[in-house]
């Protein structure tokens, strides 16, 4: 399927993008960089890390991959986890697997997976076509001084007349040291004036590129699973949040949109649960959660209840 192309086209936009059940490709700015010993300037750029343990199915990969391939959620999610399962096995063989224009990874000794990014692939848009560049240093003739060190090396004799006439050459001489220094330099600015003016249109154009594409990627909001109706006996439910006790909430889904969020805690109210909506994680997802207790033994007997028909429900304990 080439799942690492829908990696690699969300990457441009988003700075989270979770494989379910394998992992989260995670992107962060990175400043501009004149290196002084090589005198190379590097544009800015966003740096591409692995993350192991956020394995959640955010929806955004299996919604975006859908709708490029005109089919249902529910069937582009079946090949999703066919070929995450495919890179585990290599990865569990000890091979490497290499993901084009993302990166490559590995399993160490202890069986974690490493990750080298793609060096050559910037996913910043804003420094879209700017690559590494060499300063050269500017050498100026010193025409000045040569001339001073001219005049020191030949001897003249001077008459009255030929004191006029060697003030008048003298005159001519700084003269056309001067008119050819302004010519230089008008000459090096016209140059410097025309080298700006084209890399400027061809960032211009590049961003358009760029924008055009991104314009023409359309997502959507993946239609919610209908969740069977469980009853669940609970007790004690948190009511409020004292400093110094933790709060246990049973996580029924992590979403891009408010609105997906919303409608999930609709559902939920439908089929006997309490739902809360939690706000938003540090990766700026909504969180809707099925029950929320104090008791850590009571949460922990209603997410193996739950779990027994949604397999992505999880726990999260706050204070």
């Amino acid at each position: 399927m080439g799942l690492e192309h829908y990696i690699s086209d969300l990457l441009y936009r988003y700075n989270c993008v979770m494989v379910p059940g394998f992992g989260a490709f995670l992107t962060q700015q990175k400043s501009a960089i004149l290196d002084e010993n090589t005198r190379t300037f590097y544009p800015p750029i966003k740096v591409i890390s692995f993350n192991q343990q956020l394995v959640s199915n955010d929806g955004l990969l299996v919604s975006y991959a859908a709708e490029s391939q005109h089919i249902s959620f529910e069937e582009m999610l079946a090949q999703v986890e066919e070929e995450v399962g495919e890179w585990k096995l290599n990865l569990e063989k000890g091979k490497r697997l290499t993901l084009t224009h993302i990166g490559e990874l590995w399993t160490n000794t202890e069986g974690k997976i490493q990750f080298q990014p793609e060096e050559n692939i910037n996913y910043l848009t804003s420094s879209f076509g700017m690559s590494s560049l060499v300063l050269t240093p500017i050498t100026r003739e010193v025409l000045k001084e040569e001339v001073a060190e001219l005049e020191e090396k030949i001897p003249f004799t001077f008459t009255p007349e030929a004191r006029e006439a060697s003030t008048l050459r003298h005159y001519l001489k700084y003269a056309a040291v001067v008119l050819l220094a302004l010519t230089t330099g008008f000459a090096g600015f016209q140059w410097h004036k025309k080298n700006q003016s084209t890399q400027q249109l061809a960032r211009e154009e590049a961003q358009q590129q760029v924008t055009k594409r991104i314009q023409e990627a359309t997502f959507f909001d993946a239609a919610p699973l209908e969740l069977p109706t469980i009853t669940l006996k609970t007790a004690k439910k948190a009511t409020a949040n004292p400093s110094s006790e933790k709060i246990h909430h049973i996580i029924a889904g992590a979403f891009r949109y408010r609105t997906n969020a919303d409608k999930k805690i609709q559902q939920l109210k439908k089929q006997g649960f309490n739902p809360a909506y939690l706000g938003t994680n540090p990766f700026g997802l909504h969180m809707v959660a099925y029950e929320s207790f104090t008791d850590a033994e009571e949460a922990l007997e209603a997410l193996h209840a739950i779990k027994r028909t949604q397999k992505d429900a999880w726990l999260k304990s706050v204070r």
